[in-house]
């Protein structure tokens, strides 16, 4: 659509509000206009306080955060932060001196809901007060339990949607998968429970990957390119068994998307390492690492890694740009750097938690991870240690007796605390072997927690509900949901803020507290963790002409500390709903997504 056409469109949006429109359409200074304007949000809030009951209290608030978030964008300080001037934008499309980008669909649709949200327009509530309220006691108590009952249903109609490895009918296809390995590798059942020969096994050339599923031919294409610019990859026998060697694309699309890389990641990281100005390192770990194998963001917990590659390689990883693949001679800590990071940590004695992580330090040899734990057991100040694997759901078979009792001889209670955090994406990877995994650490009072990122793959309706309850039936505790990383090589697998905090206030709202137990963040760059769910925590600054939203994020040391805040842009609502649409979703179910700030 022409530039011409949009602007037209603008103009349609800001005459629901006639005070805007004549504002942004007077020939004054830009500045008089930015005055103007706030005071005209200004008044608006301030005559909705005096007449609350002109407004139902709900409608209320979304007019009033939307004007809060408008008022914030048009001042100079948000400007300057983000780049960009919503104000000016406006002004210069207005009276024909655009020159610059030009509005998106989705720069359209975020100032369309602006301004309905400013308006009181935004038809979020489109059916009357509920019928319940007009009454009280037994009579209100059953009215509403038949409202409750119809939300349970309507909730329970988009969890059908998603099987769950525990199904009998993926336990029986992927039972047929396995025979098909056992075929191809020539195996019986004591190769295939024996997890070294997993790791001696996992799947890295694209044509014997070729032969065990069928890829489409830019998967194909994409490997092939990932293996030759020497991008890590690997997939284990055990995952391979988890997926539907057809291809239809019903039930294995999540875990797919996890480990075979999209053209677009594998094309953008080698031009990133070809750039000498480009560090890789979103996280800035270079910049909190005070020594080789040790991360430290927070007074009173360390990250130890003493070895930086997995089983199995996941395209979204944080630290793609340490991670080695799993054959890699340089992926584990040398000796004396190890000893190194172990003696820091004994040093610093405002140190009480560990979390040895990578990589999957899982993958070492349980003689090599009983020196980790046990030196760090020595020390009085460490009370409790953390190991954050994959293994129980890429490589169950790694979960033996042997490693447990390695452990959880460790845990004391009272003394010290084992914990386990461990990585499902997808209800789809819950299967018998990965309960069995889980449940010998639990039969020794070891606490197994869960963190899932937030990608498209998991994000539609009740999607992460769905994984939270079926994690708690085998005896995983949901801990955290991340945000997905800002990196630009990983835009496929990003989704907006704004769909992360719908998600927690209307799927995972109508779970019980004990399926809900996750916190919602974002691990900032420098910064660490941002909590979503404090909506002080962060303050949305822009809307830039790609319909993408910038925001200031707040320091975890906020009020304690004076620290920089962090700048994000995020992906577009409006691009994140259009590929929904494309995958067949019904977009309408998801409208109130635009007023989640």
């Amino acid at each position: 659509m022409k530039t011409a056409q949009r602007v037209q469109q603008i103009r349609k949006i800001i005459a629901l509000d006639p005070i805007m429109e004549a504002i942004l359409l007077t020939d004054v200074s830009l500045e008089e206009k930015r005055y103007k304007l706030r005071s005209h949000l200004s008044n608006l809030l301030l005559k909705i306080y005096d007449k609350t009951h002109d407004m139902p209290a709900l409608e209320w608030v979304v007019f009033r955060d939307t004007i809060w978030v408008l008022r914030n964008m048009l001042n100079t300080r948000s400007e300057e932060l983000a780049g960009f001037s919503l104000l000016a934008y406006l002004d210069n499309l207005l009276h024909g001196r655009h020159q610059g980008p030009p509005p998106s669909s989705g720069f359209i649709a975020e100032l369309r809901h602006l301004v309905k949200g400013i308006k009181g327009l935004t038809h979020l509530y489109t059916e009357k007060r509920p019928a319940f309220l007009k009454h009280t006691g037994r009579t209100a108590a059953k009215m509403r339990s038949t409202a409750l009952s119809q939300m349970a249903r309507k909730a329970k109609a988009f969890i059908d949607r998603y099987p769950c490895g525990m199904d009998d009918e993926l336990i029986r296809e992927r039972s047929s998968n396995r025979q098909h390995l056992f075929q191809y590798f020539n195996i019986t059942d004591l190769e295939w429970n024996d997890w070294t020969w997993h790791n001696r096994n996992i799947i890295r050339d694209p044509q014997v990957l070729g032969k065990l599923i069928n890829l489409s031919i830019e998967e194909q294409q994409a490997v092939t390119l990932a293996r030759e610019q020497r991008i890590p990859f690997g997939i284990t026998p055990y995952t391979m068994s988890l997926m539907d060697r057809e291809n239809r694309g019903k039930w294995d699309t999540a875990i797919r998307a996890q480990v075979i890389p999209p053209m677009q990641y594998v094309q953008r990281v080698s031009e990133l390492r070809q750039d000498p100005t480009c560090s890789n390192d979103f996280m800035v770990e270079g910049d909190t690492s005070p020594i080789d194998g040790i991360t430290r963001r927070y007074p009173n917990i360390v990250i130890l890694k003493p070895v930086l590659t997995c089983p199995q390689i996941c395209v979204y990883c944080q630290r793609n740009w340490q991670i080695q693949d799993v054959t890699s001679s340089d992926a584990a800590l040398g000796e004396k750097k190890l000893t190194q990071a172990l003696d820091w940590i004994d040093k610093t004695k405002e140190i009480s938690e560990v979390l040895v992580t990578g990589g999957d330090p899982l993958i070492l040899s349980d003689d090599r991870l009983e020196m980790i734990l046990g030196r760090l057991a020595q020390m009085e100040h460490v009370v409790r240690i953390r190991i954050g694997t994959r293994t129980p759901v890429t490589l169950p078979q790694r979960i033996t007796e042997s490693l447990v009792r390695t452990i959880t001889r460790f845990h004391e209670p009272g003394r010290r605390e084992m914990v386990i955090i461990t990585h499902f994406e997808h209800p789809t990877e819950i299967t018998p072997e990965a309960m069995q995994a889980v449940q010998r650490f639990r039969l020794f009072g070891v606490e197994v927690y869960n963190q899932m990122v937030f990608t498209y793959y998991n994000s539609k309706k009740f999607e992460a509900a769905t994984l939270r309850q079926q994690l708690r039936l085998i005896g995983v505790t949901p801990y955290y949901t991340f945000n997905a990383k800002g990196k630009e090589e990983t835009d496929d697998y990003r989704v907006p803020i704004a769909r992360l905090l719908q998600e927690q206030q209307e799927e995972a709202r109508l779970f019980p507290g004990t399926v809900r137990t996750d916190e919602i963040v974002f691990n900032v760059p420098r910064l660490g963790k941002n909590y979503l769910r404090s909506g002080q925590n962060r303050d949305m600054i822009a809307i830039l002409p790609d319909g993408r939203r910038v925001y200031e994020f707040h320091p975890w040391e906020k009020k304690m500390a004076l620290m920089d805040t962090y700048v994000y842009t995020d992906v577009s609502i409006h691009a994140y709903l259009k590929r929904l649409q494309q995958d067949g979703e019904q977009t309408r179910e998801y409208n109130s997504i635009w007023y989640y700030y």
